[in-house]
């Protein structure tokens, strides 16, 4: 059953492989990086000079911001070019550069096809993988096994979203699980999730989140705060389509109490930076982009956060932080990083990918969450004006964030060890 199963799969996946390259040149009229690097996508890399010590994969910009305190501790104990990082989007690969340079071997995770993976394994000859978070590829997860090339899901999640889809396919997925090395859970309750779906039991532990374990940007963090304005200022992170119409409707709300208001919005993805411009200008606020303004302080309305990389930096110039892909249905952004900064958090409803997190900071009165778009304007209002509970909401961030520290430290000692 089985191996019907990857059968099917696998012929799926051929089957889609023309209009996943459509979906690339598609994709690329918005960002060209999309039609480069082909080749990579389909194992087709250069072999390097010496074996991959360890290959981390991090599918989103986000995961890969997630992982680079584990990827630097994997430099420092295996050496530069020893660690491989992957990822699937441009965006993401960008952002490895741009934090690691040539520190690390990056390119495009290939393709889940079996000789897309068995290219790939050949060529970059990895001892050791970590795939973060929860990105399950049947082929390329058996072909590790195969090879005896030990694998660890770090970070690991699982929302009651995904395991009730994943139920519906348990069979397959417990094959799939059964040949992970270790799967290191965010939490007790993802480790029971990943257990009900079939992965053995001595194979799951409970490592925590190794977003507490950030590594703040020191020099990026001071220079927005050297540009704060004193005027009341908050931002709108990590933002989808219908979040910015939402953020510019509180906007104007908050205007009519507080005039000297300041939105810092910045979009999740940098191919939706332009639009975003033009509903800004729209809307009849007054716009400036971060890319043209540089370093010098923002007066207009808006500041549009138009660049990557950067996010801290915006953060340290908000007062109140409203963290996105919460009102759309996405699922939730990372709420650890401006409650490590001391800002008070506010977030929607869809927070199903980061429950955990939305749990800890609701409970220790660090965050409040609102129902619906329409509570915005009002939520951030209150927070502008009550700096006193704005502060005390901020302490409480940055006090749960770091009694929670420690999870990179249990993973690395877990990658040390043998796993089988």
């Amino acid at each position: 059953m089985l191996r019907a199963m990857r059968w099917l799969y696998t012929v799926l996946l051929y089957l889609l492989v023309p209009f996943v390259l459509l979906r690339l040149l598609w994709r690329g009229l918005a960002l060209r990086d999309y039609w480069h690097r082909w080749h990579e996508r389909f194992g087709f890399v250069t072999p390097p000079p010496q074996d991959v010590a360890v290959w981390v994969h991090a599918v989103s910009v986000g995961e890969s911001l997630a992982a680079l305190p584990l990827i630097r501790a994997l430099i420092a104990r295996h050496g530069e070019r020893r660690v491989l990082v992957t990822t699937m989007t441009p965006t993401g690969s960008a952002r490895v550069r741009e934090a690691l340079g040539e520190k690390v071997l990056h390119t495009y995770v290939p393709y889940d096809l079996p000789d897309a993976v068995a290219r790939y394994l050949a060529r970059m000859r990895p001892r050791q993988v970590v795939v973060m978070e929860t990105e399950l590829w049947p082929n390329l997860f058996r072909a590790l096994a195969a090879r005896g090339i030990p694998l660890t899901i770090a970070n690991a999640r699982l929302s009651p979203r995904s395991f009730r889809g994943y139920t519906r396919f348990r069979r397959s997925i417990a094959g799939v699980l059964a040949d992970c090395a270790h799967i290191a859970a965010q939490s007790a309750a993802d480790a029971q999730r990943f257990r009900e779906l079939g992965a053995a039991p001595s194979s799951v532990s409970v490592m925590g989140n190794i977003k507490f374990d950030m590594a703040l940007p020191e020099e990026l963090i001071a220079r927005g705060r050297a540009l704060r304005s004193g005027r009341p200022t908050w931002i709108a992170a990590s933002t989808h389509e219908g979040e910015e119409d939402a953020a510019l409707a509180a906007h104007r709300e908050i205007l009519k109490a507080l005039p000297e208001a300041q939105l810092i919005l910045v979009p999740r993805h940098p191919q939706r930076f332009d639009g975003v411009a033009r509903l800004v200008e729209k809307s009849g606020l007054t716009l400036q982009r971060r890319s043209v303004l540089g370093d010098a302080q923002a007066d207009a309305a808006v500041l549009l956060g138009d660049s990557m990389g950067e996010m801290f930096f915006y953060y340290a110039l908000a007062d109140v932080a409203f963290v996105g892909g919460s009102l759309a249905p996405v699922g939730g952004h990372n709420v650890l990083e401006p409650a490590a900064l001391g800002l008070p958090v506010l977030f929607g409803p869809q927070m199903h990918n980061f429950v955990a997190a939305r749990d800890l900071l609701l409970g220790t009165g660090a965050a409040e969450q609102i129902p619906d778009a329409a509570a915005l304007a009002s939520a951030v209002q209150a927070l502008l004006r009550d700096t006193a509970r704005a502060q005390v909401m901020g302490r409480a961030g940055q006090a749960a964030v770091a009694a929670n520290r420690g999870a990179l430290d249990r993973l690395l000692a877990l990658l040390q060890a043998p796993l089988r």
